[in-house]
């Protein structure tokens, strides 16, 4: 990996509202979306106006749901200078659906964010990581859909997603897709996630911040990524859920905001496109996959 003198991280935004959470899928009928109380463009607004305090630009992940119901705020997003990206279009696991629909789903999205933004989509992510070892087939699909890279992909043990023993720094896949995979530290030969959502959240502050410096030591980038809902303390409960779902779901979300303002003081951070535009990318090992 080239190492650029000044350490640069990615962040990332997966732009969802907190009723299209995997945690909560089984909990919460998706006919009932329409009828949920939306807190989504307060908190994107919130999370805009950070960045703007400290100058930084991200990537945001927009599900196409979201866009078609929040055609301004996607604008808004992309008129304060941050690259816009799909999160697909319905909150749907990959493995849950046939290569048909993903397809479509894919175009759709694309679509719909191309034409609010009048710019080129280059990037991809799948709800929940949900590109695996049996989802692979989802990798040609986006490339002959006009992808430059994808962001799907997490190298850990995890029972909704995740591709243990897959390279945990960018790099080119075989189709030519560029694969940004999510942030893991390694120890005792095995992977662990930090550097995102629930792990910011639970974790306490100064986990995350030592991994990254891990990371930047070693020339790599961390790439960081959140939801507007982890920054809402006021998130709205579900009744009936189990103790595993509320602890993934609503653990410190008060503590969000404060960690998201320490990560912009304390690291550098440009969108996804623009580290691809300066950086190169070793070639992976297929044989694995």
């Amino acid at each position: 990996m080239k190492n650029f003198g000044e350490h640069v991280n990615l962040l990332t935004f997966d732009i969802e509202d907190w009723f299209h959470t995997s945690a909560l899928r089984r909990f919460i009928d998706e006919k009932s979306w329409d009828n949920l109380e939306s807190r989504a463009v307060e908190n994107v607004r919130l999370i805009l106006a950070l960045l703007a305090e400290h100058r930084t630009r991200a990537t945001f992940f927009v599900l196409g749901w979201m866009a078609e119901r929040y055609p301004q705020l996607v604008q808004e997003i992309a008129w304060a200078g941050h690259e816009i990206a799909s999160h697909g279009y319905r909150h749907r696991l990959i493995y849950e659906l046939d290569r048909e629909t993903f397809r479509e789903y894919v175009r759709r999205s694309k679509q719909l964010l191309e034409d609010l933004t009048g710019q080129p989509i280059a990037g991809y992510r799948a709800t929940s990581f949900s590109i695996v070892k049996n989802t692979l087939w989802a990798l040609d699909i986006l490339r002959e859909s006009g992808f430059l890279y994808d962001a799907s992909m997490f190298p850990v043990r995890h029972d909704i997603y995740g591709i243990e023993g897959f390279p945990r720094f960018p790099f080119v896949l075989a189709n030519g897709l560029i694969e940004i995979p999510a942030s893991t530290l390694r120890a005792g030969g095995r992977n662990f996630p930090f550097a995102g959502g629930g792990y910011l959240r639970l974790y306490p502050y100064r986990v995350t911040q030592k991994g990254i410096q891990r990371l930047n030591r070693d020339g790599d980038p961390a790439v960081i990524y959140l939801h507007p809902w982890e920054l809402d303390p006021d998130c709205p409960r579900v009744a009936g859920t189990d103790w595993r779902t509320r602890f993934r779901q609503y653990v410190n979300l008060d503590k969000t905001k404060s960690r998201l303002t320490r990560l912009l003081t304390d690291f550098t951070f440009m969108p996804v496109i623009d580290y691809i535009n300066r950086g190169d990318f070793f070639e992976a090992d297929h044989s694995k996959l």
